[in-house]
């Protein structure tokens, strides 16, 4: 296990390959594990990162970390850590909207990104969620898809606040406002299946910032890669 101190506290990830870096972002359930083979395959060409976020895997749990604020800040400092210049971004739910609320302020050293599972234009994710039990909201956002025990055994390790604290910031937070901050070309990904984030519609696709490029998958859920 990898891991770096961060204002006193341990921030866990794992790194695989060699060349320019990316880094990979978890989503609401699960941990930088279910990432393993897309790091196996970009490893060949690339420097793979994955972390976990604050409240997740073998990160630290602490309240006052959960912001997604907070979380857009780990990836700063994670990068400042392992002397990151510029990277790529891949990141998925949670990771997503921290991954575009970095993105807003630092454009200068993403280099591209891909956002998968977004909450771009979603208002009412607390609704959609229902529970926000780690394994309750492992097996909904799961029904549509695969099932991936890597997901299931880690949501185990998850901090509730961490879920609770970014939803109730999305319900006020206007994710479409932040992705006209970001001038960085990126790639959104939804799949149609997915039970909570749904996939843009052709009016919805329009709203988004010139630089973006959507796609959808038919026969994907929550977790189309």
């Amino acid at each position: 296990m990898s891991a770096i101190i961060i204002d006193g506290k341990i921030v866990h990830y794992e790194v695989l390959g060699r060349g320019k870096p990316i880094i990979f972002l978890h989503g609401w359930v699960g941990s930088w594990r279910y990432w393993i083979p897309a790091m196996q395959s970009a490893s060949t060409d690339y420097r793979a990162y994955a972390i976990d976020l604050w409240g997740y895997g073998e990160s630290a749990k602490d309240k006052a970390l959960y912001s997604l604020e907070e979380q857009a800040n780990l990836i700063d400092h994670f990068m400042n850590a392992m002397g990151i210049g510029k990277v790529a971004l891949i990141a998925h739910g949670l990771g997503a909207a921290a991954a575009l609320l970095f993105s807003a302020k630092n454009d200068s050293v993403v280099d591209r990104s891909m956002i998968i599972s977004p909450p771009i234009l979603e208002d009412n994710l607390q609704e959609k969620f229902g529970s926000t039990n780690p394994g309750d909201l492992a097996k909904r956002l799961l029904e549509q898809s695969h099932k991936s025990e890597i997901v299931d055994s880690e949501s185990q390790k998850i901090d509730q606040a961490a879920i609770d604290t970014s939803l109730k910031e999305l319900a006020y937070i206007k994710m479409i406002d932040v992705s006209h901050q970001v001038n960085t070309p990126s790639l959104v990904v939804n799949g149609d299946k997915d039970p909570v984030i749904q996939a843009l519609n052709q009016a919805e696709k329009n709203m988004l910032p010139r630089l973006f490029h959507h796609i959808r998958f038919e026969e994907s859920g929550h977790f189309p890669m």
